[in-house]
This record gives C-alpha cells, structure tokens and sequence, in this order.
C-alpha cells in the first residue's frame, strides 16, 4: 500500500506488480486487504506496530495522525481484522453473522475512540495527538458496528471476479458496483469477455 491521496480508498498491488486503486467505501473494510490467515497469510503487511500506524496514515483518517502502536495492540489488530473479514464475507454472501465475531467487534468498540478535532492552523478536520492503537482500532471497529447497522448494510459485496476475495459496501448511487475496481477486475472482464465473443466457434 501506499499513502493516501484525496481520493478515498488504498493503493494496492496484483500479484503481477501492477498498482490499482481501491475503494473499498468504508473504514473499517480498508482494513481487510492487509492480509490475514489462511489463504490471506499471504498478504500480510502487519508485521510490526509501525506497520499499523502505516496503515493509519494510508487510511482515509484525517492526516497528520500521531500514533503510538504497542505490540499488544498489533496482535488485537489482527484479532479484529479477522472478525471483520468474516463478518463481511457473511454479509456479502448472506450469511448469518458469527457471534464471536461479533462479540470481537464489540470488545474493541467499547474502548475509547480517536478524538476527532478542528485543527488550529488549517480548521479542517484532524485527531488529537499522542493517540493510541487501543483507539484506532476502537475508531475502525465503530465505524463497522455503523456499516453493518446502517443504510448500506445491504450494499455488502465481494468482487464479482471469480479470483478476487476483495469486498467492498457499494456506497454509488444506483448502487451496481460490481468489481474491487475497473482498472483491474472490472477490465478484465471486459477483455475476457470481448475475446469470447470475437473467437472463432469450437476454438
């Protein structure tokens, strides 16, 4: 991943090396692609506390986050990154949701969350200092209890390709997404599909 721009979502990379950007339309869901267990072990990028007060400042929190990480926090990070990612692969797919994932989720809610402030210099909005990872994951994991109670509850998806697992809450207005993102899974559909129709019948 790399730092965030002014459009929302993470820059990622497909196994090729190729960087794409994805909007996964929620805080607590850019959590996910930072790896995880099983087959998601691969991908794991939270290694060390810095690594999560990395992911912070990629995140679409205000900028300018000062954050102290321990490795207890690191450990309850990766903790609530694996309730997350099967409470939304649930949701997706319709699922009832696990109460132990759910009963992670909440723990981690019920601490204190980042203090939200105007920022002296610029007036836009900023965290107050000296913040801790016990916070962070706090401020992620209510912001999940807001998505998986809110409007677009329904909105959960995982992409429509048949080899990506990223999952996203559709946040457009007509509310169609399909894909992590067109310039990836998006165009290659449409390639695959486009072939398909212009091969030779029985080739």
């Amino acid at each position: 991943m790399e730092p965030s721009t002014d459009v929302p979502g993470l820059t990622l990379h497909a196994p090729g090396g190729r960087s794409y950007r994805f909007d996964p339309g929620a805080l607590c869901l850019e959590l996910l692609p930072t790896g995880g267990y099983a087959r998601y072990a691969a991908y794991e990028v939270l290694h060390t506390p810095e690594d999560l007060v990395r992911w912070a400042g990629e995140s679409r929190l205000p900028g300018g986050l000062s954050l102290s990480v321990s490795a207890k926090e690191l450990v309850r990070a990766h903790e609530l990154r694996g309730a997350l990612w099967n409470l939304t692969a649930d949701r997706a797919h319709g699922r009832a949701l696990d109460r132990s994932d759910l009963a992670v989720v909440n723990a981690v809610a019920a601490e204190p969350p980042l203090v939200p402030r105007i920022d002296p210099g610029s007036g836009s909005l900023a965290v107050a200092p000296d913040a801790t990872g016990a916070a962070l994951l706090s401020t992620v994991a209510r912001d999940a209890v807001e998505l998986f109670t809110g409007p677009y509850a329904g909105r959960i998806r995982e992409c429509g390709s048949d080899s990506c697992k990223l999952l996203f809450v559709d946040t457009s207005r007509p509310g169609r997404r399909r894909w992590c993102a067109m310039e990836r899974c998006g165009n290659l559909h449409k390639v695959r599909a486009h072939r398909a129709r212009h091969s030779p019948k029985g080739t």
